[in-house]
């Protein structure tokens, strides 16, 4: 069963951001994922099937 993605919850990927950092925080949910970086606050678009393949775990929000 796909897991299921909620605005704020906190992702890590299996591959680091340049900052150093493995978790996004997320911003946009759809077709496309609007993340943020939790290291240097970047923000970058992504698709979904890209989101879903390279997601190691899903912190929950508060």
């Amino acid at each position: 069963m796909p897991e299921k993605y909620e605005i704020g919850d906190v992702i890590r990927m299996k591959k680091p951001h340049p900052c150093g950092s493995h978790e996004w925080e997320i911003l946009r949910v759809g077709a496309d994922f609007r993340l943020k970086c939790i290291g240097c606050g970047h923000q970058i678009m992504v698709p979904r099937r890209l989101v879903e393949k390279n997601t190691k775990e899903i912190t929950k929000k508060a």
